[in-house]
């Protein structure tokens, strides 16, 4: 298949290696996956925040990098942009374009997917063959859980992780207090939110709080870091990317600051060489 991937703003400026291990996954999958070089934000924060008609031309140029017929599937790692795009585009199209615009977006709309959908629902899979050993628990982003509604499908993708010790996170659908400029905005509202989050995943014990959303990686990150925890964040694209051959180690665990070469004793007491 042939695949169009989206790179986000948080992707493109501060989580590029979600973005690259969504195209090493599915290059690994055997897909091509294709990066169209003229994509720009999707608009989202703009309509989030009330302001309808300014996003326009990044509707139209979104419609325009990945309506190429020859983009089988649109893929990107986020459940809140995959969500602008299926959802708000059409509302924006309908009251502020023209009808070359509301075509583009229905074309557009009909194959873009947050990345566990993709997997799951396009091309049937819940095991990529991929290896992580590590303690990892999971919060559902609130854009893939009540906008586009992907259920388990990341949770089922986890499961199948080899090595994986995947534990529930309490109050998992509970947000953790980001939403955009809703923690600028809302501030006190917001950490509240996010300690609640915070202790919920470090009752867990896990090394990994997995996402599917940076933007919400960002923000449990900062509060994982803040309390020195000792846990830290990683999308779901990089965990289903890691294999045996090619081992992501995360910041933070045995064995991950340098290069070369080094041990590390992974969940089950064995050590283990690792090659970088």
């Amino acid at each position: 298949m042939r695949i169009g991937l989206f790179a986000t703003c948080l992707g493109d400026t501060l989580f590029p290696d979600a973005v690259s291990a969504t195209a090493v996954l599915l290059t690994r999958l055997g897909h091509e996956v294709v990066f169209p070089p003229g994509q720009t934000c999707c608009g989202q924060m703009h309509v989030n925040t009330g302001y309808q008609r300014e996003p326009v031309p990044l509707v139209r140029n979104f419609a325009e990098q990945f309506g190429d017929s020859a983009i089988e599937a649109v893929v990107m790692p986020s459940g809140s942009c995959a969500g602008s795009v299926r959802h708000q585009h059409e509302i924006i199209a309908e009251r502020y374009g023209d009808r070359a615009l509301r075509e583009g977006v229905a074309g557009v709309k009909a194959k873009t997917y947050e990345l566990s959908e993709l997997l799951v629902d396009v091309l049937g899979l819940s095991d990529v063959g991929a290896y992580f050993p590590y303690r990892v628990t999971y919060h559902p982003t609130c854009h893939s859980l009540r906008m586009l509604r992907v259920g388990d499908k990341p949770l089922s993708l986890l499961r199948a992780v080899e090595e994986i010790d995947l534990v529930e996170l309490p109050e998992a659908d509970a947000c953790c207090g980001f939403g955009g400029t809703f923690a600028l905005k809302n501030a006190d509202t917001s950490s509240a939110m996010l300690k609640d989050k915070i202790h919920h995943i470090t009752g867990t014990g896990a090394d990994i709080c997995s996402a599917g959303d940076s933007s919400c990686l960002m923000h449990i990150g900062g509060g994982l870091s803040k309390i020195k925890s000792g846990a830290t964040t990683l999308h779901l694209a990089q965990i289903l990317a890691s294999t045996r051959t090619t081992p992501h180690v995360p910041h933070g665990t045995p064995g991950s600051t340098g290069g070369g070469r080094s041990d590390r004793t992974d969940r089950t007491g064995r050590t283990q060489e690792v090659t970088r």
